[in-house]
């Protein structure tokens, strides 16, 4: 582990895995140890588990999870109860997912997981009703959850570089360490942020899903970046990124080794994407940065994080906290990593201070996007605020 983090696994009375991220002392040098132990009485997780499933959709090329299990999860958790939170000092027990009364960033298995792997269960592809049109197979993939503070009032915007490090730093390892299960396909960090995003546990924190199979978006990016080395010999992801460069007319920040920029066929009211410079090796994944770039990273990304929370304003002037999705596109674990290539989209639906923009018709029913701004207005107003 760089950069002074010290990562230390444990596992939760139902057998789950948590690992402990620590940047300060006495934690990182390993002179003391967060609590390792969980007291509460939670059965073994695989108990009568089965296996979440997931079928073939021969209509898209899609791979649908069904993980029934997922209708009972907390949901907008009653007053002063946040599993999320550390543990209450002094009390014997508590419902929450982390031993310890304090922590720097920590990581563990959901408790609801849409995607899980559990032993003895068959990972052969069937066919559901005796029909071969509809593959089943099981959804052995895993879900994690990453807490990136013990301070539920605070938003990810303000833990810090140092701090904003040690979570790339645990996203990295993550990355690696899920990327090399023989089941899993790509590794996506993300942080879904505000209710109106669909966020039940207000407790800042992001999610890590490993899948067993490659997603849409980044079947449909691997088709396309294929198809342009094809016909031009370039790298699609490099070569729009260096002509966002040139252009310059949707740069939001730019550093020695990150752009940021909103991309010149932005769907949502407002996106921004975020981008390593070096042109000259491939950047999969977030394993593949370098501790500059990483360093690097911590200072821009809360930059960005910061911009978004003044993009909208209230009427009397203050500024409206934006729901938003973050999310790390990486390239699969093993097909398309000379293809793709690393970036972070960052995005929200709120199209105006008292206003959202909904998936209706074309965007659900057909997939047909209709932005409801330019890129370039998106962009100015992001320089604005800087």
């Amino acid at each position: 582990m760089t950069a002074a983090v010290r990562r230390t696994a444990t596992r939760l009375a139902d057998g789950r895995d948590l690992f402990y991220f620590d940047d300060s002392e006495p934690y990182v040098s390993g002179a003391e140890t967060r609590e390792l132990h969980d007291p509460r009485p939670l059965p073994d997780r695989f108990d009568g588990a089965t296996a979440p499933t997931m079928r073939y959709d021969q209509l898209t090329g899609e791979w649908i999870p069904m993980a029934t299990h997922r209708m009972n999860r907390t949901f907008l958790p009653p007053a002063g109860s946040d599993p999320l939170a550390p543990a209450r000092p002094g009390s014997d027990y508590t419902d929450g997912e982390i031993p310890a009364t304090d922590y720097d960033v920590v990581v563990f298995e959901n408790r609801f997981p849409s995607l899980l792997a559990v032993p003895g269960e068959p990972t052969v592809t069937t066919a559901l009703d005796g029909e071969d049109i509809w593959p089943v197979r099981a959804a052995d993939g895993r879900c994690e959850v990453i807490c990136f503070t013990p301070d539920a009032s605070a938003r990810l915007a303000d833990v810090g570089h140092r701090r904003m490090r040690t979570i790339i730093e645990a996203w990295a390892d993550r990355t690696a360490e899920l990327g090399a299960r023989d089941a899993v396909e790509q590794v996506f960090c993300f942080e879904n942020r505000g209710e109106a995003i669909g966020v039940t546990l207000r407790h800042p924190h992001g999610q890590i899903y490993a899948y067993p199979y490659l997603t849409a978006r980044t079947s449909a990016m691997l088709r396309q970046a294929h198809a342009y080395r094809e016909r031009t010999g370039g790298d699609l992801l490099v070569d729009l990124m260096t002509a966002e460069e040139r252009s310059g007319r949707r740069v939001v920040a730019r550093t020695e080794h990150w752009v940021a920029y909103v991309p010149a066929a932005a769907r949502w009211p407002v996106e921004v994407h975020l981008a390593p410079r070096d042109t000259t090796r491939p950047i999969p994944d977030l394993p593949a940065l370098t501790d500059a770039e990483r360093a690097d990273l911590a200072i821009v990304y809360l930059e960005i994080l910061q911009r978004l929370d003044r993009y909208f304003v209230s009427p009397d002037g203050s500024p409206i906290e934006l729901p938003y999705i973050a999310a790390w596109h990486q390239a699969p674990v093993r097909e398309g990593r000379e293809e793709l290539r690393l970036f972070a989209q960052l995005f929200s639906i709120q199209r105006a201070s008292d206003k959202l923009k909904f998936l209706a018709g074309s965007e659900s029913g057909m997939g047909a996007w209709i932005s409801d701004t330019t890129p370039e207005k998106i962009a100015d107003r992001l320089n604005e605020v800087a």
